[in-house]
Formats: structure tokens, sequence, C-alpha cells
């Protein structure tokens, strides 16, 4: 058994160790999304077991091939190896026969430590003390106590278990083991202490070092082994340990026990008490949490993990990426045979004093990366959240299991390549002695994170080296113990009773920032998560050469299942050879980052709630509210009908002796002026005060309009065309023909649904049909240059989709389903109608009146 090689108070991380109930995690997939062979289940042909060495934090798996002092017991005769583990009862026995072993080790190795006591106790008093009273009762504080515990809990456990019959009762013992974790408590607080005080004694004391050094441990009854050495140290740890297995065991005797059983309710109480207790003393992390002794003794931290995205032989591999205090290492999980402990493969690696980043202009022109097509995305998370509602109906029904099981494994599937292919922002790292890697990552926030840590590290006197065969197994060996993040970020892998986030639109005003150091070009961005990754969807203007700026620009961004906002804060670059070779763009630098969790009960309320975020020293003022999809969605018509928002459209182009609005002709006309090239057209939301700006002149019927639109922000001038459409008392294509359009674009023979869909054109009146295919021709302008503004045909459809279709409130009380499922099948179906005609060759008004029909449609 190695010494421990750090001190300080551990982190008992139980919530890392308890395993849940759905185990699609990345343990299951390799990094191309095949599925792994799975081992036994656990609990099945081998105990699970808590790797007990003092450098490892508690981990709950399976048996692992490579020893520790932790058992494996044989299955009782009688009972089947791979027993299900429905079989209640039977599985109690596993579980407790397997507890009770791991429980004489425990006992044995606390009597080891308090087998020198005595003979100490009894010098401290002679004229040649080894230790004083006073540094034994430090050093061994309330071992006896432990001690006898957990004796007389082996006492009480043991024949029952190996008398053991269906009607057993043992939930007391657990019970009354848990009350007296104050015991604990006590030991734990002075654990620091007795560690440094052992310590002391040790350099002072040759003949305390020896007894320290080579305490012996007595074997199991049945072990070939009669003793081992342990060190004091590593002995001192053990109570620690212990309190995690204990409650590690408690969640497994209750999956097992059934809800009637006398035992529940006691099980259960033990199970809270312990889990408080863990909770209580988990504030202090352990550094031996993160770390790993390399061959030659010395430490190693793991200081930051996570999934990311390679770009490798021109296709995209998932990753899991450590970096420790010296080394960043790229590894994916082995495929394992069934019974055998997964591990880490190492891809490739990079000692941070060899790693550089390339700047823009030194990068080397990489293999063009060519992004998922947007439809195929939107395709993902269309059946992901049908899958979702599949789930909860189900589970509502009290459907089977095995029916639950088989559609969260197909939403795995889904939200997994859906992981693997959404994310386009290039992070290049270089190892100055050779290769270059490429990662692709979601969010700019996520980019600086993972240099920001690396570029800390790289301040201390790094050394260069290259690791032997031996010490990359010994590290790549160390990453499944030590690694933070335990599974794929995919919603799949979240437990029921996670937040399942807000679906709605969020109003956000960016105030201003203060804590600059020098003047700059600023503006700030916000993401949001979605779907498990993070994505910018709002931008606020550069503000010039100053160190306060004040922006107050106010955006309307929509969730989906969002539970985090970032806020980052850049300084302009204007320098054009700073062009990132790996998407064209120019690199603006991050001057601040920060996040904030939207919490639903801050979040929604009707008032505006303002917040500071801290970033590096800056501070960024904002303020915030929350709609919910089901507010949002209703359609008000205006009282005031001399205006053009919240207005009929017949009654509008009548007044103006139109054929298309005057608002939707100069909102359009500006953006294909100046706006064509814009990236996210449409997309990203403009400022939402410049909006309302926009939208009280066009009610006002303002001569001041063509001078406003040429000064405005394009996204503000985007956002007043879509707000206009959204406004409409009716949608454009009308509330009396939406079914039909539901029932038309769900047709499977192509000319049935050609015959139905322009059927459903020529039953449109005039006007809503004449500015539908106005907007249709500006919309296709808009997809023609999409390398530039990354605005496909079905990104557009995605955004004005629901806001020419969807019905108003009266009419959509019939098809709105849950407010919180925002992918419902009504949305898929509106963008599926829209970019039907979208892909459709041009639609002539006059061509489209001439032409007689096939067969009549009824609507």
């Amino acid at each position: 058994m190695e010494p421990l090689s750090h001190r300080g108070l551990p982190r008992l991380s139980w919530i890392d160790t308890l395993y849940s109930n759905f185990s699609y995690g990345a343990e299951d997939y390799d990094a191309e999304g095949h599925e792994e062979q799975k081992g036994p289940p656990e609990g099945s042909e081998t105990m699970p077991y808590i790797d007990e060495s003092p450098t490892m934090s508690p981990q709950l798996s399976a048996r692992s091939q490579s020893g520790g002092d932790s058992i494996s017991p044989t299955p009782p005769e009688g009972l089947a190896p791979g027993v299900e583990a429905g079989k209640g009862l039977e599985m109690r026995k596993l579980v407790l026969s397997g507890f009770l072993a791991s429980e004489e080790i425990y006992i044995n190795q606390l009597e080891a430590l308090l087998l020198p006591m005595k003979p100490l106790k009894a010098t401290a008093t002679t004229s040649q003390p080894v230790l004083t009273i006073q540094q034994i009762e430090t050093i061994f504080y309330k071992i006896q106590d432990i001690y006898e515990i957990h004796k007389e809990f082996y006492d009480n456990l043991c024949p029952k278990v190996q008398q053991w019959d269906s009607q057993v009762t043992m939930g007391h013992l657990f019970q009354k083991l848990a009350s007296q974790l104050g015991v604990y408590k006590a030991f734990v607080d002075n654990y620091k202490v007795a560690l440094e005080t052992a310590e002391k004694c040790s350099q002072s004391n040759n003949q305390f070092q020896k007894i320290s050094e080579e305490l012996k441990v007595k074997g199991p009854k049945d072990s070939k082994d009669s003793h081992t050495s342990v060190t004091m140290e590593a002995l001192l740890y053990k109570p620690i340990d212990r309190v995690t297995r204990s409650t590690l065991v408690l969640h497994d005797l209750l999956k097992h026990t059934p809800v009637d059983h006398p035992d529940y309710p006691l099980l259960q109480d033990a199970l809270r008490i312990s889990q408080n207790f863990l909770s209580s003393i988990n504030e202090d992390i352990d550094p031996r949490r993160t770390a790993v002794t390399t061959p030659k003794g010395e430490t190693r931290q793991l200081v930051k993990d996570g999934f990311l995205v390679e770009m490798s032989e021109s296709s995209r591999k998932l990753r899991h990426v450590f970096l420790f205090t010296d080394v960043l290492l790229c590894a994916k999980l082995k495929k394992t045979s069934a019974g055998k402990h997964q591990q880490y493969d190492c891809k490739w690696y990079i000692p941070l004093a060899d790693l550089v980043f390339p700047s823009p202009e030194e990068s080397e022109a990489s293999p063009q990366v060519h992004p998922f097509p947007d439809h195929e995305l939107e395709d993902m998370k269309m059946k992901i959240s049908a899958l979702k509602s599949e789930i909860q109906k189900e589970k509502a029904n009290k459907g089977q299991s095995r029916a639950i099981e088989r559609l969260k494994k197909k939403m795995f599937e889904n939200e997994f390549l859906l992981l693997l292919n959404s994310p386009t922002i290039p992070f290049r790292i270089h190892n100055r002695n050779g290769k270059s890697y490429l990662f692709l990552l979601s969010s700019d926030y996520e980019r600086s994170e993972w240099r920001e840590a690396i570029q800390k590290l790289q301040k201390k006197d790094l050394q260069a080296f290259v690791l032997s065969s031996v010490e990359l197994q010994v590290l790549t060996g160390s990453c499944f113990k030590l690694r933070t993040v335990h599974n794929i970020p995919v919603t799949s892998n979240k437990d029921d009773d996670e937040s399942p986030g807000l679906y709605g639109f969020l109003h956000v005003i960016v105030h201003s920032a203060k804590g600059f150091k020098q003047s700059a070009n600023l503006y700030c961005t916000l993401e949001v998560d979605s779907f498990g990754y993070f994505v910018s969807k709002a931008k606020t203007r550069v503000f010039r050469d100053t160190t306060e700026p004040k922006w107050d620009e106010e955006f309307e961004i929509e969730l989906e299942g969002s539970q985090s906002l970032r806020i980052l804060c850049y300084e302009k670059c204007y320098d054009k050879t700073k062009v990132n070779k790996d998407n064209n763009e120019i690199v603006d630098k991050i001057m601040g980052k920060g996040q904030i969790q939207l919490d639903p009960q801050t979040v929604e309320t009707k008032n505006w709630h303002t917040d500071v975020i801290e970033m590096n020293g800056i501070k960024v003022e904002f303020s915030m509210k929350f709609t919910s999809r089901d507010m949002s969605l209703k359609r008000t018509p205006s009282k005031k009908q001399t205006g053009v928002f919240g207005v009929k459209i017949s009654v509008v182009t009548k007044r103006e002796r139109s054929k298309v609005p005057y608002i939707v002709r100069q909102c359009v006309e500006e953006v294909e002026k100046r706006g064509i090239e814009e990236v996210g057209i449409y997309r990203i939301s403009g400022v939402a005060t410049d909006i309302q700006a926009l939208k009280a002149v066009f009610d006002a019927n303002n001569k001041d309009i063509l001078l406003m639109l040429s000064d405005m922000d394009i996204n503000a001038i985007a956002g007043t065309l879509k707000l206009y459409f959204r406004e409409l008392p009716e949608p454009l294509l009308t509330d009396r023909l939406y079914p039909a359009f539901m029932e038309g674009i769900a047709l499977s023979d192509p000319a049935a649904k050609e015959n139905c869909m322009m059927h459903l054109l020529r039953s449109l009146p005039d006007p809503n049909l004449i500015t539908f295919l106005f907007l249709l021709e500006h919309l296709k302008r808009v997809a023609e240059k999409e390398p530039i503004n990354k605005m496909s045909l079905h990104n557009l459809a995605t955004v004005f989709g629901p806001t020419l279709l969807r019905p108003s409130e009266v009419e959509s009380k019939a098809h709105l389903t849950s407010a919180a499922d925002i992918w419902s099948h009504d949305v898929m179906a509106q963008v599926q109608v829209l970019l039907y005609y979208l892909q459709h060759p041009p639609i002539s008004f006059a061509e489209l009146k001439r032409n007689t029909l096939y067969f009549s449609t009824d609507v």
C-alpha cells in the first residue's frame, strides 16, 4: 500500500459514485458512437467494490483486474450468476455478503491501528516516552469508538447473513450504524491534525517511524495471506472511505428491498442520515481526489477534463480530454469484453512545456471542415423531442421499463449524433515538436476556458518530457478514476428529477460594463444551453473607444430547455490579418466571461430582475425576465386599427392601396441592400428597444421612416419584420387553413402533396398570398448567400415557420401540447410547411390562379 502523498480533508463524493438507474452513459459507446460490449449488470457475477487505495477517491465500479485490498465474494450456492436485479431478496443477500466481507477487512484494519496504541500509552508515563499522551490521543482520536461500533454491527449482522431466510430483517442495524455517524464527524474534523501529528512524530522519533511504516493487518478468515503490511497514514484514511462505502451499500439494499418490507423505511432513514452526513463534510476538496502519482513518485494533478469533438482523419471523433498539471492527454474509451473494468485508450498527449496555440496567421491551412447540414441537425432535434414526449407518455401510463429503456437508448443515439456533429468553433493546439490537433467546440466560452486553464499552468516552470510506455499506461489508467465528467452531456443521461430547463423566451437587457483598464472597442455576446451544448444567441453593438460601455440593449432569446445564461465580453479586432484559417473569421479577444443559472423561481416573474456578472475584474450589469412559451404564442389584435402591427393584413393593404404591406417591402429592401451577407440574419436577435422604436414609427406612418431605417442596425430591421408577422391577429397562412396545411404536409405521395399544397395557396386571400410569395422569394435570395451568412433554407424555415403558421390564441388551444415541448409535432410541421414552399421552384401568383385542380380538396 503506497503512503498518502497529499493531505487535507477528503471530498467524499458519494454523488459521483452512486450509479444512476439509466446507464447509457459515455461508457457504453466508443468515440465514434458504436455500442460497447457491456459487462454484467452491476451486482450480478461480481460485487461492486470501492477502490480502497488511499490515493484514489471512493469509486464504485465492477471488480478491477488490478487487485487492491477489496474483495469479490462468490455468489451463494443455488443462486445463478447474472441474476436479474428484480429478484430483490436474493440480491439483498449478495449485497450483504459482499459488504460483510469488506466489513471484516475494515475491522482488521482498525485493530491493526489500535494495536500499537496500548504499548505507546504504557511508555508515555515512563522516563523514556515514545509519544506524549496528548500526541497519542490526537493520532488515535475516536479509533477505539469506531472499532467498537463496527465490531458490534458485524457481530449482529454476520449470523443473519449466514442463516439467511427471506424473512430476515437487519434495517435496524443499519439505522443504528447511521445514528452513530457523529463519531465519524469528530474523526473527520481531527483527521488533518492527526496526520500532521503522526508525520511530525515520525520525523522526530525513529521508534515511532518504524511502528507507523509497517502495521500488520490480519487477512480475512478464509484468506491464504495471514498478514499485510500497511502504513499508519493509509490506515487513518480507511474510516473516511468507509462512510462512502456504507452509503453505497444502503443505496443498493434499498434498490433490492420491496417497498412493503419492514426494512424499507429503516434503510431509507439510514440512507438519508448518511447522505446528509456526507453532504455536510463535502465542502473541502481533497487534492488527492484529482491526483495521480507518477512512477518517479511525483504528483500530477488533474485540473480539468471533458468531452470534446476532435477532427481526426477528416472525420469527427468524440474524445475525453484530460488536462493535468504538466500534460494534456486525449483519450477514448476502450472497447472492453464482458465483465472487464473499463479503461481509456490514449490517442495522443502533449507535455504543456511543448504545447503552443498557433496564431491565426501561423496555423497551417487545415482540410476544410464541412459543417453538418442544418436541416439534418434540426431533424435530430425533432426526433429527440418526439422521443422525449413518447418517454413521458410511457411513464405516465406506467409503461414497461423495457420499452422506456429502448426509447431512451434511441434518444441517446440521436443526442450523441447531435453532440458530435453540431460544434463548428475551431480550437487548434500544436506540439512544437510535431503535430497540430484540431477540436471543434460549440461555444467560444468553452474554447476560452480550455485555453485559459492551459495558459495558467504554463506560467509555472514546466519541463519537457517523454513518457515511457509504463508511465503512459499508469497515467491513462488513472483517468477512469480521476475524471470529474462521467457522462456525455446529453439529456438522456440526466436523472428524471433533474430540472428540465426553461422553454420560452428570455428577455435580456445588457446595460453596461465597468472595470476596463484602458479604452477599447467593446461588445457582449449571450449564449444559452440547448440540447446539451451552448449556442450564441445575441450580440450587442460595438461601443467604440471607451472604458465604460453603456449598451442598454434588449434581446429576446428563445430557450429550448435551457438552464444557464453565459455573457462574454469582447474587444473588437479590426485587423484583417488576424483571420482564422479554420473558419475564415477574424478572432476577437475575450476580455471576460461569466455564467449564471436560470433559476425558474427567480426568472419566472413578470418583473425585470437586475443582476451583475463579475468576470476577470470586469462587471457587466444586465436585467432579464422570462415569458413561458404558451404566453409568448398569443396573438393579440391591436385596439388601434390605424397602425399596422396587430391589424389584419387585408385592412392594411386596402388602406395603403398596395399588394404587399409597406412595412414588409421596406424591411425586405433594407435587408437585401445591406444585411443579406450578415452572419445569422433573422436568427440573431435585434436590440428590442430599436425594434420597438421602428414599430412605433411604422404604426404612426412617420415621414422619417426611410431615414431611420438607413441608420438602424440590420438585425433590428430583421427583428421588426418578424415581429410584424408574429403580431398579426391571425397568421399569414390563416387559422381556417391551418388544419389542412398540417394534413397536407403529412401526405406521403408526392403528387398528392403537391396538389394539396398548391390548392391551399390558391385558397388564401389575395393580400396574404401575394405577401407570402413576396417573402418566399426574399428568403430564397437570403439562402443563396448561405456560405457567407450561414442561413440555409432550413434555418430560415425554422425562424419563420411558426411565425407565419402558428394559429391565433383561440385556434391554438386545440393544437398546443405541452408548453415545455418546443419541438412539438405542431412546431415541426410548421417548419416543414414553409420549407416545402422554400424548396419549391418559383411560384407565380398569376400561374397559381390560372391552374385548375386535378381533384378538389375540401378545406
